[in-house]
């Protein structure tokens, strides 16, 4: 299995000819929806999907499958299928688990939207949450940066989940700076081997 990492929050896994894509929002590439197969979506936020993008690779590939929680997918359509927390489902071929269900708090309540994270035999991706789950997960994909995020909560999720191996995701905000400070403090994590994945890059789990 072959993860690409894509532009903010946006990965592409692959096994074969089976190709899924997670969250291609408007600070990623529109070529990580080439030959996508299917399509999970964490929540409705424009750097979490990019409608035009989708609605462009929907037309190249109309057995295109989308899924995500219902009121994004109601909005989205024909072609959509809804999930919620607890279900699990079949994307591309993978397994996937659909867990967690709120975006993470910034203040007084807000976003206050819905979020659903994905585990895809054992690759979490948690959307804009640091929701713990209860399967396993042998490879995390950790938020950097955010509103919503402080470099201690990253810290603290990573030791809750305890995964193998640790990529940085949703990192648009961080400065050159900022990313060495965040891996420098994330590779002293003992337990798991942490690295970044550079843009457009791949690797192998």
């Amino acid at each position: 299995m072959r993860l690409t990492k894509y532009g903010h929050a946006c990965v592409r896994i692959e096994d074969g000819d089976r190709v899924l894509v997670i969250d291609p929002g408007t600070f990623s590439e529109a070529e990580a929806l080439s030959g996508a197969d299917a399509v999970l979506i964490t929540h409705e936020h424009a750097d979490h999907i990019d409608v035009d993008k989708l609605d462009a690779a929907r037309k190249s590939v109309p057995g295109l499958t989308v899924h995500t929680h219902p009121a994004l997918a109601a909005a989205l359509g024909r072609g959509t299928t809804a999930v919620a927390p607890g279900d699990t489902f079949t994307a591309a071929g993978f397994t996937v688990h659909a867990v967690g269900g709120e975006h993470a708090e910034i203040i007084d309540g807000l976003p206050g939207c819905p979020n659903i994270g994905f585990v895809v035999e054992g690759v979490y991706h948690p959307g804009d949450s640091l929701f713990v789950p209860d399967q396993p997960v042998h490879t995390l994909l950790v938020p950097a940066s955010g509103p919503w995020l402080k470099l201690r909560e990253a810290i603290e999720f990573v030791r809750a989940v305890r995964p193998a191996r640790a990529f940085p995701i949703h990192d648009i905000n961080l400065s050159d700076i900022g990313k060495e400070n965040f891996d420098g403090w994330l590779e002293e994590e003992p337990g798991t081997e942490y690295a970044r994945i550079p843009l457009g890059g791949s690797v192998d789990l």
